[in-house]
């Protein structure tokens, strides 16, 4: 690619690829998604815990017919709303009919989370022109198809790609509100209200909060609010909540009420409250952690918001701030953290961070040492990513396939070019590169890498040895301790027994002629004493040994059956 001297206007091109994106912009950044998604989204198994989680609650939906209660093998798990599993089981159920995959396919329940990243991409850049421009929107949409933590959740068979869609659409749609409420139509305020409805049926009340607090903010900053009007809430908020009711009826029916008391009393507060899971973080975690999680953009997103902040009295800036900060602070206040709680605030950090890069008029002279923190960033999280993937296959496997090598080149080719752009000042194409280039680390780590780290693959390998060596067995004549993570549900059977001591194991197999128990090498001694008191003599048919990534630890598990 040429590189030109910085365009002294942001009507001028940044180069050939957002040039020949002009016509189609929305087709050039679908297929960028999906070069920047689909590597290693059909060959990953399925992670623990919560996407096993999520898809094992969503297969049993399918088997059971039962779409209102939402369950988790022999247990119901009414801890969320059921939207994602609706999503889920449909993608299963069509994919299914269409002979494409099985509902035991991992990547089948992927299919709502990888269109909710490319929908939310694509909102992104539709709404975004109103509030920076045609070429500053198709920028900063780009730099969000091409966040680490988006190029993830894409990956992940949960909620949050597809919460993240509702909120670009229901923001873009509150920001031309703002804007021009005069302009803003009926239908567009049914739209709004709408994605406010499917958002709560995803996740609760994180989709409304987000422009219910970016609202409060610009009405406070403007003493007023004439876009409130335009949204028209008299009609719009029952909307919402007819979108979201009858399901929220219809479990507390089921569950005789106790849904509202586990998902908001068990779930929401105790993550509020007590940073549950040990996904505790103090405040700041998501500032100390952003150049990793929206890498590559990062750096262009840090630079910009001293300028941002200058600019907040124009309408358009400030609304983008008004999406941001509040929710940012809100979320750095809650204890638990993840790494994903604050994907609804990028697209505006992509946005402000675009604007800044295409026009050279809005940027201002940054402290040193900030500068230097946002390259920094850059760097190290590009080197982190280049060094994990060998890092990873040596701690792991003990060897170095060339695949494992492939990811440090990528990404030092990509450090280098966007460096090389951003030294001449030329931001705007440094932040593009990012965004392409970021195309090939990712695929050498999600494709060439990660499928291939056979130890921490525990659950297919163990439904591989099952099938070798008790063929037939149904998943209700299996029973684990040691390891009773949900992928081994996922991959075994609905049916699985997950055990929670040695003794236990012992008793299961004790229960019936021809079952098996995988026990734990933590376990094992409990086991055999059991098996002992209870006079039994059960026969090792194999064994298991991998890395529990989600534990941090090595464990071996022995498949023991009773002669039948």
């Amino acid at each position: 690619m040429h590189l030109a001297p910085p365009a002294a206007s942001p009507d001028r091109p940044l180069g050939p690829a957002l040039e020949a994106a002009r016509r189609r912009p929305y087709l050039a950044l679908s297929l960028l998604c999906l070069l920047l998604f689909l590597p290693g989204f059909f060959t990953l198994p399925a992670t623990d815990r919560d996407e096993a989680r999520f898809a094992q609650a969503s297969r049993q939906m399918v088997e059971s017919g039962d779409h209102v209660r939402i369950r988790f093998g022999a247990e119901e798990r009414n801890k969320k709303p059921a939207g994602i599993h609706w999503l889920q089981s449909a993608s299963v159920q069509v994919l299914e009919a269409t002979g494409l995959a099985t509902r035991d396919d991992i990547w089948a329940y992927r299919v709502p989370s990888l269109a909710g990243a490319v929908l939310a991409v694509l909102a992104t850049f539709h709404w975004g022109r109103a509030l920076v421009g045609r070429r500053a929107a198709f920028l900063g949409a780009a730099m969000l198809a091409s966040s680490l933590v988006l190029v993830a959740e894409a990956h992940i068979a949960k909620t949050d790609a597809a919460l993240l869609a509702t909120v670009a659409a229901s923001m873009g749609l509150f920001g031309a509100a703002y804007l021009r409420p005069g302009a803003f139509t009926a239908r567009q305020a049914a739209a709004f209200w709408l994605a406010l409805g499917v958002g709560v049926l995803l996740k609760g009340p994180i989709g409304p909060m987000v422009p219910l607090l970016a609202g409060v903010t610009l009405a406070v900053a403007d003493r007023g609010a004439p876009w409130l009007r335009a949204l028209r809430p008299l009609w719009g908020v029952p909307l919402m909540l007819l979108a979201a009711a009858p399901w929220f009826v219809a479990i507390g029916l089921a569950t005789e009420g106790r849904f509202f008391a586990e998902a908001v009393g068990g779930d929401m507060l105790a993550k509020i409250g007590s940073g549950e899971e040990k996904h505790w973080g103090p405040p700041g975690y998501y500032l100390l952690t952003f150049a990793i999680a929206a890498f590559p953009g990062a750096f262009v997103v840090l630079l910009a918001l001293p300028s941002a902040w200058r600019d907040r009295t124009v309408a358009a800036t400030r609304f983008l701030l008004a999406w941001v900060v509040p929710s940012w602070l809100l979320f750095e206040a809650v204890q638990t953290k993840l790494p994903h709680y604050t994907l609804p605030l990028f697209p505006p950090l992509m946005l402000l961070g675009a604007a800044w890069a295409m026009d050279p008029l809005r940027r201002m002279p940054s402290r040193r040492w900030w500068r230097v923190a946002a390259v920094a960033g850059l760097a190290l999280v590009a080197l982190g990513i280049g060094a994990a993937a060998p890092a990873a296959f040596w701690f792991t496997v003990r060897a170095l396939p060339p695949e494992a090598l492939l990811a440090l080149p990528a990404a030092l080719l990509l450090l280098w070019f966007v460096l090389r752009a951003a030294r001449r000042g030329d931001y705007g194409r440094a932040a593009l590169l990012g965004a392409l280039l970021a195309v090939l680390p990712y695929a050498a780590v999600l494709e060439g890498v990660a499928p291939r780290l056979w130890p921490i693959w525990i659950a297919p390998r163990l439904d591989a040895l099952l099938a070798e060596r008790a063929p037939d067995l149904p998943a209700s004549a299996f029973g684990i301790t040691g390891h009773a993570e949900p992928s081994v549900l996922f991959a075994v059977g609905t049916g699985t027994n997950l055990l929670r001591t040695g003794g236990e194991a012992a008793r299961f197999l004790a229960g019936a002629p021809g079952r098996v128990a995988a026990v734990g090498n933590r376990a094992e001694a409990d086991f055999q004493r059991e098996a002992a008191a209870l006079g039994l003599a059960p026969k090792e048919i194999g064994t298991v040994t991998g890395l529990n990534y989600t534990r941090g630890r090595w464990v071996t598990l022995i498949l023991y059956r009773m002669a039948s």
